[in-house]
């Protein structure tokens, strides 16, 4: 069984290491809001892009709509000219020119029908794309919300867990605090235990003789005694 000094450095390490492990998650927390935010940002880029697909089909509509009404208004003036020719030669020319027109307006108006059918099929894909994004935007924006709360929460059991720790540092024989602190500094668990075969719970290494009977003997009550492998402080655990 731990002497009184050791038990008072296994209460001090469990305090600390549950205010160490608060503080990792409050760190993680910043790294988990930026990789939702990332989504967040990618799901709205392709409701966007979603958007840039129908304005670039409704302006090659406009544009269609534009080059059929302006055939339409040479074919006009080509059917005047027409009426207004008296030679034959003349004639069959403009008749040219008005064919070779009305072939054009056909094939203006056939892409204009296959724009217009594209741009049906892009708003279909688009609303079923932009209700799924928006779901999928909401559920992450859930996320930032749940993260922020945890923000909060986590910061107040980092200060409780801070202040129960300092309380404890306080009632710890300051010998034993230095070689806590030290043993600490190198990683956590600053003290293990040592049990039969006389292998250290930290670098799972045999500790010298000298260490382990120490460890086992009356001494160790009031004294503490530390790996000679790695530093830590040791207890014998029965």
């Amino acid at each position: 069984m731990p002497g009184p000094t050791i038990a008072l450095l296994l209460h001090l390490q469990d305090l600390d290491t549950k205010w160490q492990g608060l503080e990792a998650q409050l760190k993680a927390l910043p790294r988990e809001i930026a990789a939702v935010e990332q989504r967040i940002a990618a799901e709205r880029a392709a409701i966007d892009a979603a958007k840039g697909e129908l304005r670039d089909l409704e302006s090659r509509r406009k544009l269609l709509e534009t080059d059929v009404g302006s055939a339409e208004e040479q074919l006009a003036r080509y059917r005047t000219q027409q009426l207004a020719v008296r030679k034959n030669d003349e004639y069959q020319a403009l008749g040219h020119e008005i064919e070779g027109v009305q072939k054009h307006i056909d094939e203006l108006e056939v892409h204009e029908l296959e724009t217009m059918y594209a741009i049906d099929e892009a708003r279909k894909r688009f609303a079923a794309a932009e209700a799924t994004l928006r779901q999928n935007i909401a559920g992450h924006e859930g996320r930032i919300r749940m993260f922020r709360e945890r923000e909060a929460a986590l910061t107040g059991e980092l200060a409780g867990a801070r202040s129960a720790a300092a309380a404890a540092r306080a009632s710890v024989p300051e010998a034993a605090l230095e070689a806590y602190d030290r043993a600490a500094s190198q990683g956590m668990p600053a003290v293990v235990a040592i049990h039969t075969g006389g292998k250290c719970d930290g670098c799972h290494l045999k500790v010298s003789s000298e260490v382990e009977s120490a460890a086992r003997g009356k001494s160790a009550e009031r004294e503490i005694f530390l790996c000679d492998q790695c530093g830590r402080i040791v207890y014998w655990e029965t």
